[in-house]
């Protein structure tokens, strides 16, 4: 069983590396950004509690981030292990992370500050199916339509100048311990992210001496 951490800023492409490595080593990729944003997106109690913070270009509180992942991980659908993206984020999380559970690797995706706000300010999604898109990397063949379904493409409530100088600056605060509390124990490997994503999943994948992507 294999079970990683994966931190990044914003952008560095977290959700991607963890799609990777669980699609080959048949592991469940955790994201809790996602199940926030299913939550936003279904208009829930929690979804709406949720939008008001993100909007606010805040950091959702410990007590209901830590209840979420609970809550998905006590659902043991990860015979073979799991990677999981946007956890921990401060030191608060990190002990109650490395209290429950065991973990093989901490993945820190390095990415400096000016190319995450390039990266960030040109995410697109479509507001009737959801698709990503990025408008640096994966421009849409009509501009500002979804080539899924035609939808509007939109940006995410939190991706403002306004937001993203409060992200980044809440990112380095609270997750500078963490990666210090990880590296005690030495489980951090920390992977340049401005290459391209084939790159850096090679460099992840010979930094954990895990098998080369398929």
């Amino acid at each position: 069983m294999r079970k990683y951490v994966i931190v990044g800023p914003l952008g560095s492409g977290k959700g991607t590396q963890s799609a990777l490595l669980a699609r080959d080593l048949d592991i469940v990729h955790i994201s809790v950004g996602d199940v926030f944003r299913w939550h936003v997106k279904n208009h829930t109690k929690l979804g709406a509690q949720v939008r008001r913070i993100m909007a606010a270009g805040e950091l959702v509180g410990d007590d209901l981030v830590e209840g979420v992942v609970r809550d998905r991980l006590d659902q043991h659908d990860w015979n073979y292990g799991f990677v999981i993206d946007g956890f921990p984020r401060n030191s608060r999380q990190a002990e109650f992370f490395l209290e429950g559970y065991d973990i093989d690797g901490v993945i820190h995706l390095d990415l400096p500050d000016g190319e995450v706000r390039r990266r960030v300010l040109a995410r697109r999604y479509c507001s009737r199916c959801g698709m990503d898109y990025n408008l640096i990397a994966d421009r849409p063949t009509e501009e500002g339509r979804c080539d899924v379904c035609g939808g509007e493409l939109v940006a995410r409530e939190d991706d403002t100048e306004e937001a993203l100088v409060e992200r980044l600056r809440l990112y380095h605060e609270k997750t500078d311990p963490v990666l210090e509390l990880f590296g005690r124990k030495e489980y951090v490997v920390t992977v340049d992210a401005t290459p391209g994503v084939d790159e850096v999943q090679r460099t992840i994948r010979e930094r954990l001496a895990l098998p080369p992507p398929l």
